[in-house]
């Protein structure tokens, strides 16, 4: 069956079994590897993306209720400007170790920021609490999520918003 979506700003037109999950269209159909396949079950979070600018777990997401909608994958975030205040941020404070968990990390955090770009440490442990980290490195990605917070304000307050 033939089923439409956008992905990262592109329309595209899938021929999959509705029931298959996005996070095998987005790997294997779209070649699209920055989306993690951890737990199958959602639990984890590696496999986050967003859903019409919603944080969901693409490995229990059927494609069919994807259908018409817009995905954005970690791919997504970067721009022709540059990368992301929060891919920026993951490189400055050393945040990767296995680096698995990475995608669905930011795309958690980015969903944050979008919505609140000013969070305290609180608001930003409760947005990522289902993104889980192997490594342990909660304490960095958590500065990196204050830092892309401070960076985001500061460029916002340069352009004038």
């Amino acid at each position: 069956m033939a089923l439409s979506l956008t992905v990262n700003g592109d329309k595209r037109t899938i021929e999959v079994d509705p029931d298959t999950p996005l996070l095998w269209v987005i790997r294997d159909e779209l070649g699209l590897k920055g989306t993690k396949f951890g737990c199958g079950a959602g639990l984890c979070g590696a496999c986050t993306v967003h859903l019409d600018g919603q944080p969901v777990r693409s490995c229990s997401t059927p494609l069919e209720i994807v259908q018409g909608r817009s995905v954005t994958t970690i791919e997504g975030l970067a721009t022709d400007a540059g990368l992301h205040p929060l891919q920026k941020a993951w490189v400055e404070h050393g945040v990767p170790q296995c680096g698995y968990c990475q995608s669905g990390q930011i795309m958690s955090a980015a969903h944050l920021l979008a919505n609140n770009p000013t969070p305290l440490r609180e608001d930003i442990v409760a947005a990522l609490s289902g993104n889980l980290c192997r490594c342990g490195t909660y304490s960095r990605i958590i500065a990196a999520v204050e830092s892309a917070a401070v960076d985001g304000a500061s460029e916002s307050t340069r352009d004038g918003a």
